[in-house]
């Protein structure tokens, strides 16, 4: 998120790296054992089913702890807060040493190694702006696990949010998913499990019900702002998908419906049956589920929900990652909050709103302010 927005420091993000020049680094191999994968989701679950018999006694064992979700909108900095609590050390998550047999993680682990080298290979990413990542850097595949258990919540053009509606089945897959991470996490006691996942905005009081003592975290931004970095990122992805069929696949595989021909806007309050629905490729559309998006948070989310400002975040880094570490009850702070240095105010985007309607704007700005005005604002 955010990594196109920022002069220095831009950290990766899946969205940013799926492009040709990314997609073009896999070997015919890659290639193979993701559309394998992707094909065979409950081939996966069978596999993870034989990971829960083999290995009970250890993850029976392992304690979930206040595992922390981080959510939003894409572009509001998800991806950035995802690497700072990844680097402390003191949070595990999927890494792209997952890919692509995410539901089986034990298994996939020791097969891969036949596989792959355990040497911790770096590259340059596609934007040939110096970032290196590797198999180990944190990233989003949590959402192949929903869109598995959930099905009918992804319609060809739209996301439905989440209810109440319980799911026994969604819960003991999940928890004990949960627990093989912090099992692949070397054993540390204390490391927790930090999510990344943007679609959770559409399920948080079930996913509040389902984690009872998790700790999420929504993340928002300035409406404009907001709106301008998401249509970037998608028409980027339009011609990203289009040029070449396996990232379009590859985006669809993990669960990643944010932008291009993959888009799935979710659906808060029936947002998109209410007049002429906007064309994604025009500012409206953006700003428009933006305010879909964030009045359905404060209308849903109780205090249970913990809001983070981006712009508070990148320009006082210090004291925003202090509130932060605060609410996460981490057990070392500093870890956290040493990092604030990583952080620098991100470039502005310009933005043309002589087309956009004067009601959609009020909205926006009223939303925005409601938001900093939550007592639960870090």
């Amino acid at each position: 998120d955010c990594g196109d927005d920022f002069g220095d420091r831009r950290l990766p993000g899946i969205e940013q790296m799926v492009t040709k020049a990314f997609v073009n680094q896999y070997s015919a191999l890659d290639r193979l054992l993701h559309k394998v994968a992707f094909s065979s989701p409950g081939a996966q679950v069978a596999l993870a089913d034989i990971e829960d018999r083999l290995h009970a006694q250890q993850l029976n064992e392992i304690p979930i702890t206040r595992p922390v979700f981080i959510t939003a909108l894409p572009r509001a900095g998800t991806t950035i807060l995802l690497n700072l609590l990844y680097d402390s050390g003191a949070f595990t998550t999927h890494t792209y040493r997952s890919m692509p047999f995410v539901l089986c993680p034990l298994i996939w682990r020791r097969l891969s190694s036949l596989l792959r080298s355990d040497k911790r290979i770096e590259m340059e990413r596609a934007h040939g702006d110096g970032i290196s990542i590797s198999v180990d850097s944190p990233e989003a595949f949590e959402e192949i696990i929903w869109h598995h258990f959930w099905p009918e919540n992804y319609a060809d053009d739209r996301i439905t949010p989440w209810h109440t509606a319980q799911n026994a089945e969604f819960v003991e897959f999940f928890r004990s998913h949960i627990r093989k991470l912090l099992l692949l996490s070397e054993g540390d006691d204390h490391v927790r499990y930090v999510s990344k996942n943007n679609l959770n905005i559409a399920r948080l009081r079930y996913l509040n019900e389902t984690m009872a003592d998790g700790i999420l975290v929504v993340m928002f931004r300035s409406p404009l702002q907001h709106a301008a970095s998401l249509l970037k990122q998608h028409l980027n992805f339009q011609q990203a998908h289009r040029e070449d069929s396996f990232a379009k696949q590859y985006m669809r595989g993990i669960g990643h419906f944010d932008f291009g021909d993959n888009l799935l806007p979710v659906n808060f309050d029936n947002w998109l049956e209410k007049g002429n629905r906007p064309d994604p490729a025009t500012l409206e559309f953006w700003l428009a589920y933006w305010v879909a998006s964030y009045r359905n948070i404060l209308e849903t989310a109780g205090d249970f929900v913990h809001l983070l400002s981006f712009e508070n975040l990148t320009e006082d880094p210090r004291s925003s990652l202090q509130k932060l570490a605060d609410t996460l009850r981490m057990a070392n702070p500093e870890r956290l909050t040493d990092q604030y240095g990583a952080l620098r105010n991100a470039a502005l985007h310009p933005v043309d709103t002589s087309n956009l309607p004067q009601s959609l704007l009020k909205s926006a700005h009223d939303v925005h302010q409601e938001l900093l005005a939550r007592p639960q604002l870090l």
